[in-house]
């Protein structure tokens, strides 16, 4: 039976929403990380609605990981991810497992707890996130190779800290199991993680090409529906279902697939919808009147998470890679923590841990202070640091073919580059395929309407309309060797 009505239930998700969507716009007005202000909706709203339930608010949680870590995969470029793959891998194993020693040793001197208790904290909060990291970054104007590491970094890091989080939860409530089981656990995980999300993410690109749908507006439905369905898959044969589900939205992401910006348009839409459900869900767990007994033992553990351990993670781990120290400092400083260490914190309360309580509001205020404190430094240090960069060119212009009915031809969006074969050439010199049309050139932020003597100059983004099968050769033809996705 449901404390209200149906009709109270669709009320009261509405507020939330409205509310949600408001808190963005005051969120990017006042410079404050809108995860803050989504949870504090969520505590506001927790005194008029009480609502204690762990076990939800992990499910919604993870599901809403999920949603995030898809879109997140889908919005960025294998190109980016393929330089900086080894420094986001060593960061999301090694890097997890020292700062979670490291702040696991003083959490056990903090809260006077045992050492195991102490590491359990320490893996609860040793991982940035990927929640918190996407959207931080998502209007900062960082040097791509920063923020390829850190988006690569939380989009990958999450089965070390459930890995570590679900092993020391055993060893603490007296389930004893051998260590090298564990560590053969991770990899199996891992290893799963990785090659399952590439290769079920190539059948997801070859499925949602060749299905042909009645309906345009199915296809993001589809393929919402296969992420979920490979984080399931993986899931459910010991595998990392995070790891697989962001691997998977990666292949998407940069494979040429029907009804392509549709279908990235709606997983951002609904990925924000995920975050900001999440977030007040998160927010309504926790009790003020709690969270302010812990200020001083949190706030202590929070600065030496924020100065101690995570730069001493970051400077081992970048240790044998080509780094300034001023890429080093900001690694360091951009650790973000957000939605995973609170949803990690349900596992000990659900596991019947004596200390869960303690843990989640100590925890929670880690988080809050973290997404305060650093969220609103990152971009002043990146200047400082001289690791800015300009905003990225993009169009405010957005052109699709949409049918309610399935079409065999998509308009696709070319950005041309200096390195172009196509720079310098008039429209009627470059032997388009059959049945290929530019229907648009965006120069400047104006429209120009294409000609036979228009001439293709560097930064023009052009709107084609092309056969599908003729998709893939004609970027290779306009773009050379750009990224295409």
């Amino acid at each position: 039976m449901l404390p209200f009505s149906p009709d109270s239930f669709v009320l009261f998700t509405a507020l939330l929403l409205v509310v949600g969507v408001l808190t963005t716009k005051v969120s990017s007005r006042m410079g404050v990380p809108a995860l803050v202000l989504f949870i504090a909706v969520g505590m506001l709203v927790g005194h008029f609605f009480y609502f204690d339930n762990a076990e939800l608010a992990q499910f919604f949680g993870v599901l809403a990981l999920i949603i995030i870590l898809f879109d997140g995969g889908t919005q960025t470029q294998w190109t980016d991810i393929k330089q900086v793959k080894w420094e986001s891998l060593t960061l999301a194993t090694i890097g997890v497992l020292i700062t979670t020693a490291i702040i696991g040793g003083f959490a056990a001197l903090i809260l006077d707890v045992s050492l195991f208790e102490g590491l359990l904290f320490g893996a609860i909060v040793g991982s940035t996130d990927a929640a918190a990291v996407f959207m931080v970054l998502g209007s900062k104007s960082i040097q791509r190779k920063m923020r390829s590491i850190l988006e690569a970094e939380s989009g990958s890091n999450d089965p070390m800290a459930v890995f570590l989080t679900i092993s020391l939860i055993e060893v603490i409530m007296g389930n004893q199991a051998n260590i090298w089981t564990f560590i053969g656990s991770f990899f199996w995980q891992m290893a799963l993680g990785l090659l399952l999300g590439y290769v079920l993410g190539r059948i997801a690109v070859w499925l949602i090409n060749r299905i042909h749908l009645e309906a345009g507006g199915l296809y993001p439905v589809l393929t919402i529906g296969l992420g979920l369905l490979i984080y399931g898959l993986v899931a459910a044969i010991g595998g990392s279902g995070f790891l697989a589900v962001y691997v998977a939205g990666l292949v998407i992401g940069n494979s040429e697939i029907s009804n392509r910006y549709s279908t990235l348009r709606f997983n951002e839409g609904f990925a924000w919808m995920m975050q900001i459900l999440m977030f007040i869900l998160l927010g309504l767990l926790v009790f003020p009147d709690q969270v302010i007994q812990v200020v001083i033992p949190g706030f202590s553990l929070s600065l030496l998470l924020m100065f101690v351990a995570r730069p001493i993670g970051v400077l081992i781990c970048t240790a044998f890679f080509k780094m300034t120290w001023k890429e080093r400092t900001f690694l360091s400083w951009a650790g973000l923590r957000g939605a995973v260490p609170i949803i990690l914190a349900t596992f000990p309360m659900l596991a019947g841990y004596e200390q869960s309580q303690l843990f989640f509001n100590v925890i929670f205020f880690v988080v809050v202070s973290s997404a305060l404190i650093q969220g609103l430094t990152i971009s002043p240090l990146a200047q400082y640091l001289n690791l800015a960069e300009d905003e990225k060119n993009t169009t405010s212009y957005s052109l699709e073919l949409v049918s309610i009915r399935r079409a065999n031809a998509d308009i696709i969006e070319l950005s041309i580059q200096e390195d172009s074969p196509i720079v310098g050439k008039a429209i009627r010199a470059l032997q388009l395929p059959k049945d290929t049309l530019i229907n648009a050139i965006i120069r400047d932020d104006q429209v120009i309407t294409p000609k036979g003597k228009t001439v293709i100059e560097e930064g023009d983004v052009l709107f084609v309309l092309v056969s599908k099968e003729n998709s893939a050769s004609l970027k290779k033809q306009m773009l050379g060797s750009q990224p295409t996705g």
